[in-house]
Formats: structure tokens, C-alpha cells, sequence
């Protein structure tokens, strides 16, 4: 099963990972970047290596 889920274009601030997540599920881009800030901050979750995974895992902008 391949997701085809690519950075943002038009709804970035970084590198448009969030922006293509939530283009992709049809989500309010603003609080999906306030829920993963919220889980960031978490020692269990660590946000800055996931979002640079997903940086190098997603397409590019299309």
C-alpha cells in the first residue's frame, strides 16, 4: 500500500511537511502544527527527528 503524501506547496512555513499532512487528510493546517508542537515538547515524542524523516520521506511539493 503506498500513501502518496507530499510537502506543501502553497501551506508552508519550514519545508511544507504539515501543510502537505493536512492538505492530504483535508485538515485545518494550524492545528495540526499546534498538535504537533504540543506532542514535540513531550520527552516521549521526539518531533524534530520525526519531522525530519518526513522531510526526506516525502515528495516533493507537486
Amino acid at each position: 500500500m503506498k500513501i502518496n503524501i507530499h510537502r506543501s506547496s502553497s501551506n508552508r512555513l519550514l519545508a511544507g511537511v504539515i501543510g502537505g499532512i493536512s492538505e492530504h487528510f483535508n485538515w485545518n493546517a494550524n492545528l495540526v502544527r499546534i498538535l504537533f508542537v504540543l506532542l514535540a515538547i513531550t520527552p516521549m515524542f521526539p518531533g524534530i527527528i520525526v519531522y525530519l524523516i518526513l522531510w526526506i520521506l516525502m515528495g516533493d511539493p507537486e
